[in-house]
């Protein structure tokens, strides 16, 4: 048997007049006359095919069948509030869910004080928090399932997406601490060329795997590679034990490791970018907000 269909009106003259028990009170407190009130009523009480009221010389109650329709009544027009309010919510970029990818090394830059900042400001939106390198956060933009990233050294050559430069830094020489080197304050580059290298893989950052070779080969050199590692914590692991030597984005001096030496080095001209990417065609408002935060609140670029 087909369910009736119960307009929501209808079903708010319903629950007025039920807790009123008084056509001229529900009906001025709808805005109505009485007649488009009885009207509304009669409507509903067609579709239950019960009366819903007992109607009596200035009295009204509730039948048994009324009784019964008025919770349920109740539950649908509070649900569709809380619906209107939460989707009002969403459309205006206060409530919803924003899917963040971010190169792990900004967990010591930009990140903790940028998702403060925007926690504080939206509190009713949910974070997705990813940690991705750079190829995985682009290809994740690609296929919509990240909404923006936080990468190192975006590309130059990828159509649909939006990128903006929100930090740049120096490099550091990542040492072991029983490195020859590690005794000097700043070491030059071609000081490097005989050492093993640690560096994460190409294809987990191609710019930024290519800018670090750049510098090696201005310098005079090509770096002899002896073990790659995907995130910067691992790559000061591994120079740490004395497998090798590294260069690194300043940030990660934060590492605290003691058989690690992080030093300046010259020519220190380099800097290596972060920026933040989306999709061109995403036009959530939770996106433009975050955009926004991070445009009021820029980073140390120094």
């Amino acid at each position: 048997m087909e369910r009736p269909e119960l307009p929501l009106p209808q079903l708010h003259a319903f629950v007025v007049l039920a807790e009123e028990l008084h056509f001229g009170h529900a009906a001025a407190r709808l805005g109505i006359a009485q007649p488009p009130l009885s009207q509304q009523i009669r409507r509903l009480e067609d579709k239950v095919g019960h009366a819903l009221f007992t109607r009596a010389p200035g009295r009204v109650t509730l039948t048994p069948a009324g009784s019964e329709l008025l919770p349920a009544a109740r539950r649908a027009l509070t649900d569709l509030s809380d619906g209107l309010a939460a989707a009002r919510a969403v459309g205006s970029g206060r409530a919803g869910r924003l899917r963040i990818g971010f190169a792990a090394s900004l967990a010591l830059t930009i990140l903790p004080g940028l998702l403060r900042t925007f926690r504080h400001q939206f509190p009713g939106v949910h974070l997705d928090i990813h940690e991705m390198t750079t190829a995985p956060q682009i290809a994740a933009l690609h296929h919509q399932t990240i909404d923006i990233g936080l990468l190192r050294e975006p590309p130059t050559d990828e159509t649909g997406l939006g990128f903006r430069t929100v930090l740049s830094e120096p490099f550091v020489a990542v040492l072991p601490s029983t490195h020859h080197l590690a005794a000097q304050r700043v070491v030059q580059l071609a000081q490097l060329a005989d050492s093993p290298f640690v560096l994460l893989p190409r294809m987990v950052g191609p710019p930024l795997h290519d800018q670090i070779i750049g510098l090696c080969t201005a310098a005079g050199f090509t770096p002899q590679v002896v073990q790659h590692a995907v995130e910067w914590q691992t790559v000061c692991a591994l120079v740490e034990t004395g497998l090798g030597v590294s260069l690194a984005p300043a940030s990660i001096r934060r590492i605290r490791l003691k058989g690690v030496a992080f030093r300046r080095i010259e020519p220190d001209t380099a800097r290596t970018r972060v920026a933040v990417a989306w999709r061109e065609n995403n036009h959530d408002p939770l996106l433009t907000h975050l955009l926004a935060t991070i445009s009021q609140d820029p980073p140390d670029r120094s």
